[in-house]
């Protein structure tokens, strides 16, 4: 089974525009639960241009499928989830002024730095997953730091699907294969939506989890939120 974890940050997006209570986050994220997200997503950016501190420390005690924070893991970040202790951290090599992430780790060059994030987060019981580009030669890297998992970089295959699916899902299925030899679990995530997963999930069975967020809240405008979720889930379901 390949989980959907559902990415909350755009309601956090509506609420602080108008800078109340409204829609209120730890709500929706009960109610994403409800409607059948096996998992929920934050990415408490340190301008708190969405998800805030307060968001992940007060969703945290509520959850009740799997909690997983996104972050540059800052000591910021670190300190967070070492409070929270979530059920998986994703690390992500996001600047601070970053829109959305935009590349995975260069696990190479940073291997070094990974180790010792990895290792400090594992010891509070948290689940690690390193945010990683479709190349083959940051894999066997990305395995010597430790981590859990690897969340493959999915914007280059969601770019290319309309013109050529075959060709924009190669790499991918090539190191999806590899990280699978290698032991690590394989996520996925960014610009998924309800025309490529299902395509993706073919190609990539054995996947075990997609975090989605801005397709799935852009979708649930116009087939609501219990129902949209339900949608994603079915192209999961093989």
């Amino acid at each position: 089974m390949t989980k959907l974890s559902v990415n909350i940050n755009k309601i956090a997006t509506l609420r602080n525009a108008r800078g109340a209570n409204n829609p209120d986050v730890v709500k929706v994220a009960l109610d994403a639960e409800r409607f059948g997200a096996q998992g929920i997503t934050v990415h408490p950016r340190p301008d708190e241009r969405h998800i805030t501190k307060q968001d992940v420390l007060d969703l945290a005690p509520v959850v009740t499928t799997e909690f997983n924070i996104e972050g540059y893991p800052d000591k910021r970040f670190m300190e967070l989830v070492k409070t929270v202790r979530p059920a998986q951290a994703t690390l992500v090599p996001d600047p601070p002024n970053a829109i959305t992430s935009n590349t995975g780790w260069d696990t190479i060059s940073h291997k070094e730095m990974l180790k010792d994030i990895v290792a400090e987060l594992k010891s509070h019981g948290t689940r690690v997953s390193i945010f990683i580009n479709p190349e083959s030669k940051y894999f066997e890297p990305a395995k010597e730091t430790g981590t859990d998992r690897v969340e493959l970089y999915t914007e280059p295959y969601a770019s290319g699907y309309h013109e050529d699916k075959q060709k924009s899902v190669a790499p991918y299925i090539e190191v999806a294969l590899l990280a699978r030899e290698l032991g690590l679990g394989l996520n996925a995530g960014h610009d998924l939506d309800l025309n490529n997963l299902r395509f993706l999930k073919e190609s990539i069975p054995f996947l075990e989890e997609v975090s989605i967020g801005h397709a799935l809240v852009c979708d649930a405008l116009y087939f609501g939120l219990e129902n949209t979720i339900q949608m994603y889930r079915r192209q999961l379901e093989l």
